[in-house]
C-alpha cells in the first residue's frame, strides 16, 4: 500500500531510538538490577513503582496495568498517536529520514505530508523563532520595558524563549504560509483565530512566552497584554489543540524537570513571570499553570518526576525534613484568592504520597515582586519558609471566625473538623486534632470526637488514586512483581501464580528471554514442545520455536560481531523483537511482560549460575515426569512380558539422565 512506512525503517527506528531516553523525559527512572530500570507507571496511579524498562530489550512493561511494548507503543499511548505519527516522531528525534513504500525513490518528505502532531510542533517552533525575532525590534519596547521593570535582562529572555507578537493582523500567519504551512494547519495549531474576513494572527502587541512540554516540544503560548487599547484579557493563551492541553502542561517543566527530580522538590508557583524570578533566584524546580489550576493531570505529571513512593505516605522522614516522596510546595498570595487556591490545592493534596507544603508571603508579594524589591535570597527564604499544607489548610478555616467567644469556636471546630478527618495518614490525622484542640483551647477529646464524627459522614473529595493498591506490597517476588491482578492469556486463575510449576516455568522462559545467550549453552532448544504445562507460557515457547530457538541468536551475534561494537546487545533486542513477532495474539503481551520483568539475581558474575540453575530445575521436573509415567506403566506390566526389560533399561536412562543434571 503506498505511504506505508518502510519495514527496515521501522526497525531502524526501534533501533536509533533509546528507550531509557524516551521514557525518561516523562518518567524518573532508576536502576533495578542488572540491565532494568524502573520508575512511576505513566499510564495509572500508584505509589510503589511497577513500570520496568530493559533498554539493551527496548522493551518496557507495567506489572500494575499490564500495559507493555516498545518503545514505538510508548511514544503511541503517552502521546495518543497512531503508529505512522508514533514512529515519524520518532524519526525526527533521532534526525532520521523515512522511506515510504510506492512514493518515487521510496522517500517522502517530511515537510510534505509528515504526521499531524510533528506539523503542529513545527508550526510551534517556527512560531517561537519569528516572536523571538521580534523582541528586539522597534516594535517590542514597551515588551522590553515591561521586562527590565521586573528585573529581568536579554539574557533572561533568551533562557526562558519570550518573545513578541508585533501588532497588526497577520504578519505570523504570512510568515507561517511562507514556510508551507496550510490554513488547515494553521487553524488546527491555535496560532491564529477565524473571524467574519478570515483567519488572523491570535496574539497581537503581546509579550509572549513560549509553553513547552516535558520533552521541551513547544506546544503552545501564553501571550501578556502591553497595549492599554488593547481589549483582550491581560494573559490570552493557545486555546485547546491536538498537541496543547492546558490541563497536562506545566510552564518551566522542562527547565526544571532535572532538579525536580535530583532535588525531589517541586515548587508550584502562579505565573510566568514567577517561573523566571524562582528559576534566577535559584530556585530551579519552579513551574506553573497555563490557564487553570492546579489539577489531578498536573499531580501525574509531578509524581512522575518525585518519583512520589508508597513509603513517604508512612511518613518516613529523612533527617533533611524531607519524606522518600520528597516535597511540593505551593506558593500563593497572601490574599483571599491566594488561600482559596491554597485550600484547592489542599483537597487534591491525598493523591501525593509526597509532602505538601505552603509558602505564603505574609505582605502578598508574588516571587516575581519579591525579587525585584528584596533580591534572589528573598525568594529562596520564601520557600525555605513554608509551612505543611495541612497546617494552613486548618488555620485558614480558622481564620475566619471569631474565637473568642464560645459559639465562634464551636463554629470552627464543625469547620475544621472535616478537614483534619480527611488527612489520611492516620497518626498524621490525630497529630493535628492534637493540634485543633490546642488553637480552639478545647478538650483534645471532644476534638477527637468531633473529627472520627467528621470521618464517618460521607464527604465529597478526590479519589484514592494511589494509597497500597494494586502495586502496594510487591516487593520479595522471586520471580518479578507478585499478586499480579491478570493471570497470562489461556484462562488462568490468579491462583496458578503461586504454583511451584508455574512460577518455574515463568522464570525459565524470563532467562531465555532476557539472557538467551545461557539458555543456549543449557541446551533449551532441546525441550519438547509440551514441556511447559501453562497454556500461555506454552505459546511463548511456540514463539521462541517459530523465531529460530535461541540458536538463531547465536547466529546473529556471529552475523554482527563481524560489524564490530556491541553484538551481544544489538542481538539482544533483535531476538526480543523476533520472538514477540512469531507471537499468536495475546501472548506477544506475555512475552514483553517475561522480558521486562525483574530477574531475582541481579548480580553479574551469578547472572550464569541461576540460568543454569532454573534451565536444570526445569528439565529435571520434566524427566521427573517421565520417569513416573513409565514407573507407572512398568508395575501395571507383567515381569514376564517381553517388553518389560525395554520400560525398565528406558527408566535406567532417564534416572541417569536426571542424576547427571546438576546445579553448578
Amino acid at each position: 500500500m503506498a505511504g506505508l512506512i518502510r519495514r527496515d525503517d521501522i526497525a531502524a527506528v526501534r533501533e536509533r531510538a533509546r528507550i531509557e531516553e524516551v521514557v525518561g523525559a516523562y518518567v524518573t527512572l532508576k536502576p533495578a538490577g542488572v540491565g532494568s530500570m524502573k520508575g512511576l507507571c505513566p499510564f495509572h496511579d500508584e505509589r510503589t513503582p511497577s513500570f520496568h524498562v530493559r533498554p539493551q530489550l527496548g522493551l518496557w512493561h507495567c506489572f500494575g496495568c499490564d500495559e507493555g511494548g516498545d518503545v514505538i507503543s510508548f511514544v503511541q499511548k503517552i502521546d495518543h498517536l497512531p503508529f505512522a505519527e508514533a514512529v515519524e516522531h520518532l524519526a525526527g528525534k533521532a534526525g532520521m529520514q523515512l522511506r515510504y513504500e510506492g512514493t518515487a525513490e521510496g522517500v517522502r518528505s517530511r515537510r510534505e505530508e509528515p504526521g499531524r502532531r510533528q506539523r503542529l510542533v513545527e508550526a510551534h517552533r517556527v512560531a517561537e523563532e519569528f516572536y523571538r525575532g521580534l523582541l528586539d525590534s522597534p516594535g517590542a519596547a514597551l515588551a522590553r520595558q515591561f521586562l527590565a521593570e521586573r528585573g529581568f535582562d536579554r539574557q533572561a529572555a533568551t533562557t526562558f524563549g519570550v518573545g513578541f507578537a508585533p501588532e497588526g493582523w497577520d504578519h505570523l500567519l504570512r510568515h507561517l504560509r511562507g514556510q508551507g504551512f496550510t490554513e488547515a494547519e494553521l487553524m488546527a495549531s491555535g496560532l491564529v483565530s477565524q473571524g467574519n474576513r478570515g483567519i488572523y494572527d491570535r496574539f497581537r502587541g503581546r509579550l509572549v512566552w513560549p509553553i513547552r512540554d516535558v520533552t521541551g516540544e513547544t506546544v503552545g503560548f501564553g501571550a501578556r497584554r502591553l497595549l492599554e487599547d488593547d481589549p483582550g484579557p491581560k494573559y490570552l493563551n493557545t486555546p485547546e489543540t491536538p498537541i496543547y492541553k492546558k490541563s497536562q502542561v506545566l510552564y518551566g517543566l522542562d527547565l526544571a524537570k532535572r532538579a525536580i527530580a535530583k532535588e525531589r522538590r517541586v515548587v508550584v508557583v502562579e505565573g510566568y513571570t514567577d517561573v523566571m524570578a524562582a528559576h534566577l533566584a535559584g530556585v530551579g524546580t519552579a513551574v506553573a499553570t497555563s490557564g487553570t489550576s492546579f489539577g489531578p493531570d498536573h499531580i501525574r505529571i509531578v509524581r512522575r518526576l518525585l518519583g512520589d513512593r508508597a513509603d513517604a505516605a508512612a511518613g518516613v522522614i529523612f533527617s533533611s525534613g524531607a519524606t522518600h516522596g520528597g516535597e511540593v510546595i505551593f506558593t500563593f498570595d497572601g490574599d483571599a484568592a491566594g488561600q482559596k487556591a491554597a485550600l484547592r490545592a489542599f483537597e487534591e493534596d491525598q493523591r501525593f504520597a509526597s509532602q505538601t507544603f505552603v509558602a505564603v508571603q505574609p505582605d502578598g508579594l508574588d516571587p516575581c515582586d519579591l525579587r525585584l524589591q528584596r533580591g534572589d535570597a528573598a525568594v529562596r527564604e520564601l520557600v525555605g519558609a513554608r509551612q505543611p499544607l495541612f497546617a494552613f489548610a486548618i488555620r485558614s478555616v480558622l481564620a475566619q471566625l471569631d474565637l473568642t467567644t464560645a459559639e465562634g469556636r464551636v463554629a470552627a471546630l464543625r469547620s475544621a473538623a472535616p478537614v483534619v478527618a480527611g488527612i489520611r495518614d492516620r497518626a498524621l490525622r490525630w497529630e493535628y486534632a492534637r493540634s485543633l484542640a490546642g488553637w480552639l483551647g478545647m478538650e483534645e477529646v471532644a476534638v477527637r470526637r468531633a473529627v472520627q464524627s467528621a470521618e464517618r459522614a460521607p464527604r465529597p473529595g478526590p479519589s484514592d488514586v494511589g494509597g497500597n493498591g494494586a502495586a502496594a506490597g510487591r516487593n520479595g517476588y522471586p520471580s518479578g512483581p507478585p499478586d499480579e491482578r491478570r493471570a497470562p492469556a489461556g484462562g488462568q486463575s490468579r491462583s496458578f501464580r503461586e504454583d511451584p510449576v508455574a512460577q518455574l516455568e515463568r522464570r525459565v522462559l524470563e532467562v531465555v528471554l532476557q539472557l538467551p545467550q545461557y539458555a543456549l549453552a543449557a541446551g533449551f532448544d532441546d525441550l519438547a514442545p509440551d514441556t511447559f504445562t501453562v497454556p500461555a507460557y506454552r505459546g511463548v515457547h511456540d514463539a521462541i520455536r517459530a523465531a529460530g530457538g535461541t540458536r538463531a541468536y547465536g547466529q546473529q551475534v556471529e552475523r554482527l560481531s563481524s560489524a564490530g561494537g556491541d553484538a551481544a546487545g544489538r542481538a539482544a533486542g533483535w531476538w526480543a523483537d523476533q520472538v514477540r513477532e512469531n507471537a499468536v495474539g495475546p501472548v506477544a503481551g506475555v512475552i514483553t511482560e517475561l522480558a521486562v520483568a525483574p530477574l531475582p539475581e541481579d548480580r553479574p558474575e551469578s547472572l550464569s549460575a541461576y540460568a543454569h540453575g532454573v534451565l536444570v530445575a526445569l528439565l529435571r521436573m520434566g524427566l521427573t515426569r517421565e520417569i513416573a509415567d513409565l514407573k507407572g506403566t512398568l508395575q501395571r506390566t507383567d515381569p514376564e512380558d517381553p517388553g518389560y526389560a525395554q520400560v525398565f533399561a528406558e527408566l535406567m536412562e532417564l534416572e541417569g539422565r536426571r542424576r547427571s543434571l546438576t546445579v553448578e
